[in-house]
Parts: structure tokens; C-alpha cells; sequence
């Protein structure tokens, strides 16, 4: 579809989903509803059709698929590169940045690789991504990218060899205006000539050459670079613009006889003597280049950098692997998604499958808008989809939840239908909106794979919000107007409560503050080995393997290297055996080497190879934490505004709670943190003040239509909403410990992390953020009622 049908369908669908909250004919409404349900579904199926890649069984693409795959998942090399000033305090500026990458674009698409990403990251980074790079081409891959290729030509001093052999001997010096470079050795000398048919020979050039200081002419006039082969072997043909053909010509002529040295990053490639005078626009490189050396040096010449740059980080990722992640993604998705239904069919019924239904609706709306927006689908990015699914269950489980209150009360289906939309909207709104500011937030400070958790966590809210808002109660609409739906039943596991949750909460309120100091002891005793290759820098070499090796064997291995304090681990995927080794900056290709010299017939398979710089790794850690404390941050001046102040602290101190001790029981299990583990954290986040909304949502009902005191009213509100939590934090488990057994080494330490989140955060819904609102409001109910009245009145009622 193109920009402008997508532009014309959008604006059509936003005209009718406002004519859909407008309407107040019943009958009218369940037109439009029904309508935009049909038509939205029908856009994301043929919007995700199909999903992935299509290939047949040789491996060749049929059909491209519509959802774009980050490297962690379909395979490649992502390096990230720095902008490096020789004066280090003068500043990177956007022009030097934009034509470096320009520059590393012209030569990535020399590779022939597919759809490579070469983008600006920050002041004065570069991040370049290369699909379907093979391991073998990584070395030549990361020389070209950091290669400067800064093209001279320069007169040699006419005197060339006496003057050498006087200042070797210490008997002259370098004669002023010129300076010594280092010179290749060839057996042959190179030569720059006019004619090719001319095959005139120069001396072998020597270890040293005078040239000058002042380059006669720079490689900035070369507008094309492109190897070429005869009887002498490699070379490289130049062709320059206009002006700088004439430039060359002019100094050709000028210096007819002379020796002319091309000098290459500082150093002398060939300094061949110009027999005539070159007009023709173009001059020949020509020595015993291999065809590798060639290529490489036409395609830096035809692509030169104005400012150097260095790799601070690369990430590999092998196919096998990426589609490995693939599959056990599918299978944990498959798993979870089951096991939700199940559940959700055997204890709400009908209205369970009601729900199962929009469910689906939202996650095809999800994987749609990622294809249309061109997202990119990543491992963090999952995250952001399961928990965008978790608060679409959350929403579902909580319309339900108030159903069966409405029913309980004596109301007709109808009229329980209705007010279980109208009172839970206020809930589901404020728990999205959160989550939203956290995903802007992230978006706009974060880089890489947590952006990729911001955006479809964004796009997965917003499918969420349509799915349990509308689809749902569209389908109720229908079924209770045409007569189907006259009875509905639920079962009931979590009969009401009515626990003193404030008045015996200082004991747990010890307990949880007890979790949190000894949780900070553990971090803070594991020190540096809770960081992992991301944050810690270094590099991190993971392989497979097909004959039985050990961890021991592997350490034993590696002793030659003195790398015997190498972080080495073994993982079981669904199909494979993979060993992780995490060492020092640099050491990964030497560990691979001596790995697959050690083991010749263990089957070796090396799966991915990630490098990052100590710098940036401080960098990654630093962002991470500005974006979750802006994040919460947020969080906190939403809820002060929406609720009242006293209810914004008690949300932020359980929040920290939960993370804090999540990171403890992270730590304690020996696990080290990652960029995965990030969006592990966020998702617990935006879980976990999800269900604190919820709960505060009820509070400020109770207080609205209820006089007594704060305490009673607190009770009363968490003793109403605890099936409702116990039943989101259940379904929310199902799906993680399928991930966690499903998703493969990959996604396991995530699912691990946010499987002791979410019980982390359901405890602290229930026992540690209500007590805490209520002992910094002072106990007293007259602010909170007055500032819950000022919400309702600003609040527009769902209808």
C-alpha cells in the first residue's frame, strides 16, 4: 500500500472511531463497532500476511516477509563505531557525522549484503548493521569499516636515497617541508602511468621515502574506484572529477621524471617515476595487490573517511541461531497462549472465549502495525509484547472481575454489562497511559534493543486499548441484543476476603524492607560480576556443539591463552548444546581459534560473537538507568495528578521494591545482567505499576461513594480487587513460565527475571504500596476524597 492509501485509510478509520464514541444510538454504535472490527482485522491480516520469510526447502526466498527481524533473530553483525577527533576536546559535528555515514554505506553495500542499517546514534556514534554476514568475512568487514583511506599524492624528494643514507648514518636531517613515511615492500615497484599498455617497471621502492609535508594533491577528487586484473597482477583504477583531473594533469606535467608517491593512511603504498603527463582523468595503482587487497583498497579509495572512526562494540549472531530464538519464541508463544485460553475458558466461559477472541484481534493489530511502520522486531522486543499482551489479559480479567460484581449486586446482564465497562475504564485507561509514558520515555533517551522494547510495548498498548475497550464490548452488545447471551457464569476460586491488610501491615512492611537491604548486600557483594558483557565491556563467544564437551575442558583449553578466569557456561537449547564463553575486550576471535584447534571433531558451530567497549558499555549502563529513572519518575507525577500525591509515593515505593528485590533474586541465582535483562526490568515496571493503578482505582471509588475511614476504605478496595490481582499475576504466570521453559537459553534469563517480578509485584500490590499511601497521607480520607472528586469531574465517563 502506498504512503498515501495508508495515509487516506488512517484518516478514514480515526473519522470513524470518533463517530463510534460520539454515537449515542445503541444500534448505530454496534454498526460502526462491528464495522471498524471487520475492517481493522481484515487491514492487519493482509498487513502481516505473511509473517516471515517464505522459503522452500533448498532455502531459497519465495516471499519476503512483512515483520522485519532485528539481527538477534534472523542473524547477522551489528557494530557500533565512534567518530574519533585527533584533538580530542574539539567537538564531533552533525556534517562529519552525516558523511561518515555515507561513507560506511558505500562501502557495507560493496559487501552484497541485503537491507543493511547504517544509522546516527547520539553526537558521535554510527550504528551499522549487516544482515547475513558470514563469520569468516568479519575480519575484512570490521577493516573496512575502520579503515580512514586518506588518499595523497606526493613528490619524493629528488635526492631521495643519498639523503636516507645520511640521516641513517647521522650525518644529515630531514630537509625542511618534508618528512620520512614508512613504504611497503614489493617485490616489484608500482607505477601510476597514462597508457596501460605501457608496462614500465620502477625500482623496488625502499623500506623509507622523503616526501613531502604538504600533500601535492588529496584523494577527495576521486569519483570512482574499481579493481582491475592484467598481466601484472591486482591493481586499482582511479577515475577523478573534473577538477581534479585537470589538478592531476597539471601536476603530472609539471613533474615529468620525478617520483610521485601515493601515500595511503601515512603510509607510502608506491612511489612509481611519471613518464608523461596524465590528462585522461584517471591514473592505475599496480603492484602484487592479492584480488582481496584490490577490492578492499578500491572500495576505501572510492569511500574515504574525513574523520577516523573506532569500533566500540559488534554483535554476532549466526542464522542457525537467530532462527533457533525464532522457533523457541513460537513454541513458548503457542504455550502460552494455550495455556491462557484454557484457563480463561474454564473459569470465566463464554466470556473467557470473549476475551480469548479480542486477544487475538490484539496481537495481530500488534505484529500489523510493526509491519506498516516498517518496526523492527527484536528480543527485547518481545518483551514489549508479552507484557502489552499481559495488560490486555490484565484489562480483560479486570471487565470480568467487575461483571461479576455488577451480576452480584442484582443488576440485569445488560445493565451489569454496561457498568463493568463504565467503572473499569477509569482503571484500564490510567494503567495504559502509564505505560505509555514509559514507552515514549525509553523511545526517545534509549538506543538498540530497548527502543525496540519501547516501540512494541507503544503499538502494543494501543492494540490493547482497542481490543478490550471495543472489540469486546461490541461482541457483548450483539450477543445480549439478539437474545444469545441471557445467562452468564463464572467460577469462583477466590471467594471475598476480608483481611486487615493496613492494620497488619507494618510486620510485612519489616519483612519487605528486610528483602530490600538484604537484596542490596547481594548486588552489592557481587559487585562487577552481576554485569555482563553489555555494561561490564568484553567479549562474549558462543558456540554449539555436537560431541560431549565440558565447561572444565574448555578452561583447560583456554589455559595457553592465560584466559583460565573466562566466564564459561553450558546451556541446553530444544535442539542443541551451546557453550557461552564471556572474557576480556579483544579475546574472542584468540578463543575461538584455540577453541576449534582444542576440539577438531567435536562438531563446532560458533553461534555468535559480541564485543562491546568498556566505554560503551558504561554508556549502555548509564542510559538505562537515566531511562528507567525518568521512566518512574513520570509514573509518579501521572499518578500524583490522577489520584493524589500520597497514592504517587506509595506506587514509586513499591515499584522500587519490586525491582530492587528482583535484582536481588537475580543476582543471588548467579545470572548476569544484559540489555535483555533491561527490558526484563521494564516489563516488570509497567507490570507492576499496572496492577498498583488497579488498585488505587478502587480506593478512590470507595472513597467517593463511601464515608468511614481511610483504613476501612483500603481494606475494603484491596480486599475487592485481590481475585482480580491473584487472577492477572496467574494468567501473566502462565505465559512466563512457558517462555521460561519454551524460549530457549536466549530468553531464558528474561522469562527467569520477570517470573520473580511478577510474584515480587503482586505481593507488593497487595501489601506494601496500599500501607505505604496511607501512612504518607497521615491516615486522613478529606484530601484524598477531595482530590479524587476533582478527577472525577475532569474525567470523561466511557460510554
Amino acid at each position: 500500500m502506498s504512503p498515501a492509501a495508508t495515509f487516506l485509510v488512517g484518516l478514514s478509520l480515526l473519522g470513524l472511531f470518533i463517530w463510534y464514541f460520539a454515537a449515542e444510538n445503541e444500534h448505530r454504535k454496534r454498526i460502526l463497532g462491528s464495522f471498524l472490527t471487520v475492517i481493522v482485522t481484515a487491514l492487519c491480516f493482509f498487513a502481516t500476511t505473511p509473517p516471515f520469510d517464505v522459503r522452500d526447502k533448498d532455502g531459497k526466498l519465495i516471499e519476503a516477509g512483512k515483520i522485519k527481524l532485528g539481527l538477534d533473530l534472523k542473524g547477522g553483525t551489528s557494530f557500533q563505531v565512534r567518530l574519533v577527533r585527533d584533538n580530542k576536546e574539539a567537538p564531533v559535528t552533525p556534517d562529519m557525522q552525516q558523511q561518515a555515514v555515507e561513507v560506511i554505506r558505500g562501502r557495507v553495500d560493496k559487501f552484497g549484503v541485503g537491507e543493511p542499517v547504517i544509522s546516527p546514534v547520539g553526537a558521535d556514534q554510527i550504528l551499522v548493521q549487516i544482515p547475513g554476514l558470514e563469520a569468516k568475512d568479519l575480519d575484512a568487514a570490521r577493516e573496512n569499516l575502520q579503515r580512514v583511506a586518506k588518499l595523497e599524492f606526493r613528490l619524493v624528494h629528488p635526492q631521495n636515497e643519498m639523503m636516507l643514507a645520511q640521516i641513517e648514518s647521522g650525518q644529515g636531517i630531514v630537509p625542511p617541508g618534508y618528512e620520512v613515511l614508512n613504504s611497503k615492500e614489493r617485490d616489484e615497484g608500482p607505477e601510476v602511468k597514462a597508457d596501460p599498455a605501457k608496462k614500465e617497471k620502477q625500482d623496488k621502492p625502499k623500506p623509507k621515502i622523503i616526501v613531502k609535508k604538504r600533500p601535492d594533491m588529496t584523494g577527495d577528487r576521486v569519483s570512482q574506484a574499481f579493481p582491475f586484473f592484467d598481466v601484472q597482477g591486482w591493481g586499482v583504477t582511479l577515475k577523478f572529477d573534473s577538477a581534479g583531473s585537470k589538478q592531476f594533469g597539471d601536476l603530472t606535467a609539471a613533474n615529468v621524471g620525478q617520483r610521485l608517491a601515493i601515500v595511503l593512511d601515512r603510509e607510502v603504498t608506491s612511489a612509481p617515476v611519471l613518464r608523461d603527463a596524465i590528462y585522461g582523468g584517471s591514473a592505475q595503482i599496480t603492484g602484487r595487490f592479492t584480488e582481496k587487497e584490490a577490492r578492499d583498497l578500491a572500495s576505501v579509495l572510492e569511500n574515504p573517511l574525513q574523520t577516523p572512526v573506532k569500533i566500540e562494540e559488534q554483535r554476532n549472531v549466526s542464522a542457525s541461531l537467530g532462527i533457533e530464538s525464532i522457533r523457541s519464541g513460537i513454541y513458548a508463544g503457542i504455550a502460552g497462549l494455550v495455556l491462557v485460553v484454557l484457563f480463561m475458558a474454564l473459569y470465566y466461559r463464554l466470556v473467557g472465549l470473549i476475551a480469548f477472541f479480542a486477544l487475538l484481534i490484539n496481537t495481530l493489530m500488534l505484529f500489523a502495525a510493526m509491519a506498516v511502520m516498517h518496526s523492527v522486531l527484536t528480543l527485547p522486543g518481545i518483551a514489549g509484547v508479552i507484557l502489552s499482551l499481559g495488560m490486555a489479559i490484565d484489562a480483560n480479567v479486570l471487565i470480568n472481575e467487575r461483571l461479576r460484581e455488577e451480576l452480584a449486586a442484582g443488576k440485569s446482564l445488560k445493565a451489569a454489562v454496561q457498568g463493568s465497562y463504565s467503572k473499569a475504564f477509569s482503571a484500564i485507561f490510567d494503567a495504559h497511559v502509564t505505560s505509555l509514558l514509559t514507552s515514549v520515555i525509553l523511545f526517545v533517551l534509549a538506543t538498540g534493543p530497548v527502543r525496540g522494547f519501547a516501540v512494541a510495548l507503544a503499538i502494543g498498548i494501543i492494540a490493547s486499548l482497542f481490543s478490550s475497550l471495543l472489540v469486546t464490548r461490541n461482541i457483548f452488545a450483539w450477543v445480549l441484543e439478539s437474545g444469545w447471551l441471557k445467562k452468564v457464569s463464572m467460577l469462583n476460586l477466590i471467594p471475598p476476603q476480608n483481611f486487615d491488610f493496613i492494620g497488619r501491615s507494618r510486620l510485612l512492611i519489616r519483612m519487605s524492607v528486610a528483602l530490600v537491604l538484604i537484596s542490596v548486600a547481594i548486588i552489592g557483594i557481587r559487585g562487577q560480576n552481576n554485569l555482563g558483557t553489555d555494561f561490564r565491556g568484553g567479549d562474549l563467544l558462543s558456540f554449539s556443539y555436537e560431541k560431549p564437551l565440558t565447561t572444565e575442558q574448555v578452561r583447560n583449553a583456554l589455559a595457553p591463552l592465560g584466559l583460565r578466569d573466562a566466564t564459561i557456561q553450558s546451556e541446553k537449547t530444544l535442539n542443541k548444546e551451546v557453550m557461552t564463553v564471556r572474557s576480556e575486550f579483544g579475546s574472542g576471535e584468540k578463543i575461538r581459534e584455540q577453541v576449534q584447534k582444542s576440539f577438531p571433531d567435536a562438531g563446532l558451530k560458533f553461534e555468535q560473537l559480541d564485543r562491546v567497549g568498556a566505554l560503551v558499555g558504561k554508556e549502555l549502563a548509564l542510559r538505562s538507568l537515566i531511562s528507567l529513572a525518568l521512566g518512574v519518575l513520570g509514573i509518579y507525577i501521572y499518578v500524583a495528578a490522577r489520584f493524589e500525591n500520597a497514592f504517587a509515593v506509595g506506587s514509586i515505593v513499591a515499584l522500587v521494591h519490586d525491582l530492587i528485590v528482583t535484582a536481588g533474586v537475580f543476582a543471588l541465582s548467579g545470572r548476569e545482567f544484559s540489555l535483555i535483562i533491561v527490558g526484563a526490568f521494564l516489563t516488570i515496571a509497567g507490570y507492576s505499576i499496572n496492577d498498583k493503578i488497579v488498585v488505587f482505582d478502587r480506593i478512590r471509588g470507595q472513597l467517593l461513594e463511601n464515608k468511614g475511614s481511610l483504613s476501612g476504605m483500603m481494606n475494603l478496595a484491596i480486599n475487592e480487587t485481590l481475585s482480580r490481582t491473584l487472577l492477572t499475576g496467574g494468567t501473566v504466570l502462565l505465559t512466563v513460565l512457558a517462555l521460561y521453559f519454551f524460549g530457549g537459553p536466549v530468553l531464558n534469563d528474561f522469562a527467569f527475571t520477570f517470573l520473580v517480578g511478577v510474584i515480587v509485584g503482586t505481593y507488593s500490590s497487595i501489601f506494601v504500596a496500599s500501607p505505604i499511601a496511607y501512612w504518607f497521607s497521615g491516615g486522613s480520607a478529606e484530601a484524598i476524597q477531595a482530590e479524587a472528586r476533582r478527577t472525577k469531574a475532569e474525567s470523561v465517563p466511557v460510554s
